[in-house]
């Protein structure tokens, strides 16, 4: 990365996160890139402000999707509330507790319900409104413990929950030792930029569009499992640095001449919403939506675009073509 930065005399960017294979790693390519930070190498890690995997239920990918009774109900039922009134009763409950899968077809993704199935101490319970820092006692298996079931049985009724809709988080990186601290240490890096907020892709198993709000609620005001990050630092990290990373220099501060983009945030009431899933795609395709109550405006070019959390219509935006 540092040849290539200086070969074509631009910032290199990289994702800096945390693997279960290798928990310490990230901390290696975080020195390495301090190093070549402070040799003059634009060497930027894109961090994730939180635990980077994947949302698990009944609307997503869950561990019962190739129980043969399931792959009945689901095909036959003509809503969700349907199905999961059938999931519910305890003869189908447990008959399909009972069953084996079915074998594996040739199709992407197919073996998620083993991977769930086998993950049960790594999927957590993110509540409401969701915490994305759950500590072990919110695992399925510490839950399944403590109602003297088996950890399927509560995975189950777990996923029945809010009429069917209880998601469940299987974080795949930055949670390796069961917290944030590891992503508090990356996201303090003085050359890092916050990334990742997946909110296009894969959007029917993964919503991290959120992540802006969430390092305001969370890294902002209400960690209480470690060191916080100061307002200033998280503002100025999410548009200043951000801005001057893509070259977008009329932007990111308040200033005479710059671009007039502002969020006015009601931070002592800023709560971000449960995950949901919506299929409003084309051929009825889905997508995860997460929302946010407390962003009293949002003002693009001088023009408010949204109020208390209502769009208005306006659109000041235009399409960038290059560095500013």
């Amino acid at each position: 990365m540092c040849r290539l930065s200086a070969a074509i005399d631009r910032p290199v960017s990289f994702v800096l996160t945390q693997v279960d294979a290798a928990p310490t790693l990230w901390r290696e390519l975080m020195d390495e890139s301090l190093r070549a930070h402070d040799a003059g190498a634009p060497i930027i890690p894109q961090i994730a402000g939180r635990p980077f995997g994947m949302l698990i239920g009944f609307q997503t990918h869950h561990a019962f999707a190739k129980r043969p009774t399931y792959r009945e109900l689901a095909a036959r039922s003509s809503s969700l509330d349907e199905l999961v009134a059938q999931l519910r009763q305890p003869k189908v409950r447990a008959q399909i507790l009972a069953e084996d899968d079915l074998p594996p077809e040739p199709v992407l993704f197919d073996g998620l319900n083993k991977l769930v199935q086998a993950m049960t101490h790594r999927l957590y319970v993110l509540g409401n409104p969701p915490d994305y820092e759950p500590d072990e006692s919110r695992t399925v298996n510490a839950i399944a413990a403590a109602r003297g079931v088996e950890p399927l049985e509560a995975l189950y009724d777990l996923f029945c929950e809010d009429d069917g809709r209880a998601l469940l988080m299987l974080p795949m990186f930055n949670y390796s030792e069961g917290s944030l601290d590891a992503v508090h240490d990356m996201l303090t890096h003085p050359a890092g930029v916050i990334g990742l907020s997946d909110g296009g892709a894969h959007c029917g198993m993964i919503c991290d569009a959120s992540i802006p709000t969430f390092m305001l609620t969370h890294w902002v005001r209400d960690r209480a499992r470690g060191p916080k990050l100061s307002l200033e630092w998280v503002v100025k990290k999410q548009t200043h640095d951000t801005a001057q990373l893509y070259g977008l220099g009329d932007r990111g501060v308040i200033e005479v001449g710059k671009k007039a983009d502002l969020n006015v945030i009601d931070l002592a009431n800023l709560t971000l919403l449960q995950a949901r899933m919506a299929r409003d795609l084309p051929a009825g395709g889905r997508r995860l939506l997460q929302e946010a109550r407390g962003y009293k405006a949002t003002i693009v070019s001088g023009t408010v675009t949204r109020r208390d959390g209502v769009d208005t219509g306006a659109r000041p935006g235009r399409l960038l073509r290059g560095t500013r």
